[in-house]
């Protein structure tokens, strides 16, 4: 999974071919094939279990130690600032998450879906949750570098909390 979601953010999904994933992972092709059907098969494998793998280790955030700020944070930590560290900087970052949504639109509702039930169970407002997730969305527009978002989300619990 590692190796093919570092050829699909360096490559982009079109000029990353199943031996270059092949390669960087150290196995066989014919390996690849056992495991995966086509290249969309990977690519959909990569972004599930790049944003799934992140939701019981948000789902424990919640009720997690801290205050409500801390839990907060540890939220949109794991659900966007980890997956914005992985993506930011890599040359076809921006095609990923393109192709991400196009090719399984599904996970991406389904981590939306997730990030939204977390953040509600903190500020205890559907309404103020969702203005919340909107206002998320926002901090990556400009493509922020790690630390810069980072301060966005810690301003933005402030105001909220």
């Amino acid at each position: 999974m590692n190796a093919a979601k570092w050829c699909f953010l360096n490559f982009g999904f079109a000029k990353t071919s199943l031996d270059d994933i092949a390669k960087r992972a150290c196995i066989s092709r014919t390996l690849l094939y056992k495991m995966f059907s086509n290249k969309e098969d990977i690519f959909t494998a990569v972004f599930r279990h790049w944003l799934i793998s992140r939701h019981p280790l948000a789902k424990a955030a919640v009720t997690g130690a801290g205050t409500k700020q801390e839990r907060l944070f540890e939220v949109c930590r794991i659900m966007l600032i980890e997956p914005w560290a992985d993506m930011i900087g890599a040359p076809m970052a921006g095609e990923f998450y393109e192709v991400c949504e196009r090719l399984d639109p599904e996970i991406d509702a389904l981590h939306r879906k997730v990030a939204l039930e977390c953040i509600s169970a903190i500020v205890a407002d559907r309404t103020a949750a969702d203005v919340f997730m909107l206002s998320l969305d926002g901090q990556i527009g400009d493509d922020p570098s790690v630390p810069v978002l980072e301060k966005r989300v810690r301003l933005l619990i402030d105001r909220f909390i």
